[in-house]
């Protein structure tokens, strides 16, 4: 009797097992040959989308391609913005997600796989109106339009802390620096990599003199919550990847 429990019991194991092996991600991405990745293709130098052949280029662009290499499939980019961006992983319109910030209100119904990069928040303005501003208190007035993009964790931030001030928040495609370049808004906030890429691009957007960054956050990959085969996988590679280097030389690229 204790044998047939026991025969039971492994027999029940082995099923489960299997039937979660069967539900991953990773049996569908394995079995079907691509690799389905959401991107905005607005978050320079993460992801770039060329509007005049809808190609990709970015950071997370080599990131995901290099996965898809090692897994021996093809890697398909689905446009996504940041509003849905949760939604698409929860829907399965993709596998996974290229780079984004790790929140609390983003686990409830998303996986997350361990942080590669870092990223922190610094305010922005233009040149005419830099003598304006001294310090993230002085963002925090009233007749201060301060920009954010739809669905970001830019636009919770600037809810946050500049409750005095206009928020304006911007629909994808259009872009917040752009609203402070047009004069439309007078501050946005990003994250240090992109307003260094910005700052590169256009050189009237100037950083606002704070004494501290705000908002440190750990960047990783949006996955499925319930697929412990695909993230155990995705978190392995990573492991590896970044032993041997790959995190490191792609961030070079990119000036990261």
């Amino acid at each position: 009797m204790k044998l047939f429990k026991t025969i039971s019991a492994a027999l029940i194991i082995m099923a489960a097992t299997t039937q979660v092996q069967a539900q991953s991600a990773l049996q569908d991405i394995l079995s079907g040959g691509v690799l389905k990745v959401g991107t905005t293709g607005d978050w320079n130098p993460m992801t770039i989308k060329d509007p005049a052949t809808n190609a990709y280029k970015g950071y997370d662009i080599d990131i995901m391609t290099e996965l898809a290499k090692d897994l021996g499939v093809k890697v398909e980019f689905v446009a996504t913005d940041w509003k849905t961006l949760v939604n698409g992983v929860v829907s399965g319109n993709y596998h996974m997600t290229g780079s984004a910030s790790i929140s609390p209100s983003r686990m409830k119904v998303a996986g997350f796989s361990e942080s590669y990069i870092a990223v922190q928040i610094m305010p922005f303005t233009t040149a005419d109106k830099l003598a304006k501003f001294n310090g993230w208190d002085s963002i925090n007035k009233p007749g201060v339009k301060v920009a954010a993009t739809l669905g970001t964790t830019f636009e919770k931030h600037v809810k946050n802390w500049f409750p005095n001030s206009e928020i304006k928040a911007i629909e994808a495609p259009a872009l917040q620096h752009q609203e402070v370049l047009s004069g439309r808004s007078d501050v946005f906030v990003t994250s240090n990599i992109e307003g260094a890429t910005l700052m590169k691009k256009f050189p009237n957007i100037k950083p606002i003199p704070v004494k501290a960054a705000r908002a440190p956050s750990p960047i990783a990959m949006l996955l499925p919550q319930g697929d412990q085969v695909w993230i155990n996988y995705v978190n392995n590679w990573i492991k590896i990847k970044t032993a041997r280097g790959f995190f490191i030389k792609t961030g070079a690229k990119w000036g990261l």
